[in-house]
């Protein structure tokens, strides 16, 4: 009986414990899940918290970084701006330049032509019954008028001749021509009407003209660059013959040793003499080549130029004949 009894009170003690361990783990159960709740609400809380503060700062940066980028743009366009203006005013200052410059040459030039002239005016004379005799004073006013006279054609010519009025600038080249027959401002005057002509593409008569200055002043100014223009003239359209003879004319000319042509028509007549060692070599004219410049540039376009015939083609302008040259005699000593 004891034994029943020990029995029974051990299994009553049991299940006393089995109930009070079931309340404390539902205990246990409720608090954990309050203190979960607890701390989700917490790291939610702050979680929202970090996210605005995060958010706010994140506007605060894209804010500055479009400010940064409007500022950027406004220099990228301000240094832009600059650099057209600066550009501009390079080229003012480089065209002022260059007209400073041409002014600058001519005035110089108008000066040496008129103390030259002046020299020659005064040292002409006279000859009256047999002994000399210095020229009078009316005759120095009119020599003196016709010089300024065509000093102020030529320099209206060369005016004429930059604007592209090639056909007046020929013109006004031929009056002082015609005017002054000698001296260094009828050779420019031959010079230029010949430059003339080559730019109305009348390429016959500048040949000849240049051509009858060489003749006519053997040793001026001018000789030199009218026969090497000349030289390039053959060149052009592959007269090689001509050309090596141009360019022989420049080397035993003794005035022509210090210019500069001197060089280029020693090494251009070197290199024409190396290319006679390779006879397969062809030329090609200067007109064939502008012929073929024009297909080549169509075609890279994506298309094909029409040629004009010959019927639309505009004309070249027409300039009057060269005037008949007389040689320059060497005055009596």
């Amino acid at each position: 009986m004891k034994r029943l009894a020990v029995l029974g009170l051990a299994v009553l003690t049991l299940m006393g414990c089995s109930s009070m361990t079931v309340l404390r783990t539902s205990e246990l159960k409720t608090v954990g899940r309050h203190v979960q709740k607890k701390v989700q609400e917490t790291v939610v809380q702050k979680v929202d918290t970090a996210v605005i503060k995060l958010t706010a700062a994140n506007d605060s940066l894209r804010a500055e970084l479009d400010s940064t980028v409007a500022r950027l743009k406004a220099a990228e366009f301000a240094q832009k701006r600059m650099q057209a203006e600066i550009t501009m005013l390079a080229r003012r200052v480089s065209d002022e330049s260059e007209r400073n410059d041409s002014r600058q040459e001519e005035i110089i030039y108008r000066l040496d032509l008129l103390l030259g002239k002046s020299d020659k005016i005064l040292a002409k004379k006279v000859v009256v019954s047999g002994a000399p005799a210095p020229i009078s004073m009316d005759s120095l006013e009119r020599e003196a008028e016709k010089l300024v006279e065509a000093e102020a054609m030529f320099n209206t010519a060369r005016s004429d001749y930059h604007r592209g009025e090639y056909k007046l600038a020929y013109s006004g080249f031929k009056q002082v021509y015609e005017t002054m027959k000698t001296g260094e401002l009828a050779e420019n005057s031959l010079y230029w009407m010949a430059i003339c002509l080559i730019d109305a593409k009348q390429i016959d008569k500048a040949k000849k003209v240049f051509a009858r200055m060489a003749e006519a002043f053997p040793v001026g100014q001018k000789t030199c660059p009218a026969l090497f223009k000349l030289a390039n003239l053959y060149a052009d359209e592959c007269d090689i013959d001509m050309q090596k003879q141009y360019l022989q004319k420049i080397l035993s000319n003794k005035s022509c040793e210090a210019s500069g042509e001197f060089e280029q028509s020693a090494e251009i007549l070197q290199e024409l003499l190396e290319k006679n060692e390779n006879a397969s070599e062809t030329c090609v004219t200067k007109a064939e080549q502008e012929a073929a410049i024009i297909p080549a540039e169509a075609s890279v376009k994506g298309f094909v130029a029409d040629t004009p015939s010959a019927a639309t083609q505009p004309a070249a302008p027409v300039v009057g004949p060269a005037p008949t040259l007389t040689p320059v005699q060497p005055a009596a000593k």
